[in-house]
């Protein structure tokens, strides 16, 4: 094999990794950012990218497993806000201890899951009808318990998750990186893991060959709900208070990356490192857009349009795919 040949070889397995592509427009955009904003790459700079990044990636390692399993969760904002709400709550109205709050909040998030799970898999709405009417509902539930209002003055026992430090770098960048560590190996090596892609693949398949399927479809959405009250209550943290509103269309937002991170609404395909990276470039898309004075409208409507983009390319490909078989 002569050097060149070598060369095109590498290339072409390069090309093929399913993060390369997303990869190298990642390394392009710093470039030129960096020649465009002299702050680009500062520290500050940086840290701001990842700390807001935290978010939307955590719940993105859920959301990415659930379209593999070709399911759909449009309700993991107000499950966010869900799990801040009564963490809050909990800690000035019950004046429970900190970690018992925090429990509390996820399992609040954990419900909205397990709600959402046995009404796709045990009574087989749609996920879409499904997880948009947990959505209003959880909201509207807000409301109730809240009586309208964001829960003010948690204490720095509970602030602290969301505001301390380790080695100068804020808690929730730590939770993030560890969340998406884990999920990606889980999802390359774990058998039960992986079941997600065969269901996703090929539900009756799935059947046939001895995979509970429903067992698997509510974890994942328990999974995903999870990971969006942990997000939830970093947020809470952050900011110290509880708001009623916050979380709204974050599941667009972790669906783009997702999809920009090689998931198919299909379901089948996807990777929890490639949907990472689709939350990393916008990320890094809003932080540059802010950077270079775009007006923020402009940034939802390019967000929008990367949306759309997004999704024609995965309908664009599964058609060759089928035309291939």
């Amino acid at each position: 094999m002569t050097m060149r040949e070598a060369i095109a070889r590498a290339g072409r397995t390069l090309a093929s990794f399913r993060e390369f592509s997303l990869i190298a427009v990642l390394i392009i955009s710093g470039v030129l950012m960096t020649t465009m904003s002299d702050v680009f790459l500062t520290k500050a700079n940086l840290e701001a990218i990842l700390l807001g990044l935290s978010v939307e990636a955590t719940i993105a390692v859920g959301m990415v497993i659930l379209l593999i399993s070709g399911g759909l969760d449009l309700s993991v904002g107000s499950a966010l806000a869900f799990a801040g709400v009564v963490t809050g709550l909990a800690l000035t109205a019950l004046k429970v201890p900190a970690p018992v709050a925090i429990l509390l909040g996820l399992l609040a998030a954990l419900g909205v899951g397990l709600a959402n799970g046995l009404l796709v898999a045990k009574l087989k709405i749609n996920p879409f009808i499904a997880t948009l009417g947990t959505q209003i509902t959880v909201r509207g539930l807000l409301l109730v318990l809240a009586k309208g209002k964001a829960v003010l003055n948690l204490p720095p026992s509970f602030t602290v998750v969301g505001q301390g430090r380790l080695f100068g770098v804020q808690y929730p960048i730590y939770i993030m990186l560890i969340l998406v560590i884990i999920g990606d190996l889980l999802m390359r090596n774990s058998r039960f893991s992986r079941q997600s892609y065969y269901i996703g693949g090929n539900e009756k398949a799935a059947r046939l060959s001895g995979i509970n399927v429903d067992i698997v479809k509510v974890f994942n959405y328990c999974l995903v709900a999870l990971l969006a009250g942990i997000a939830g209550i970093m947020l809470t943290a952050r900011f110290g208070s509880s708001s009623l509103t916050v979380g709204s269309g974050v599941e667009l937002r972790v669906i783009t990356a997702t999809i920009i991170g090689g998931a198919s609404l299909s379901g089948g395909e996807g990777s929890v490192f490639g949907a990472f990276l689709g939350a990393l470039f916008m990320g890094v898309l809003a932080n540059s857009l802010n950077l270079l004075g775009v007006d923020v409208y402009w940034q939802n409507f390019v967000t929008g349009l990367i949306l759309i983009i997004a999704v024609v390319v995965d309908v664009v490909n599964e058609r060759r795919k089928a035309l291939q078989k």
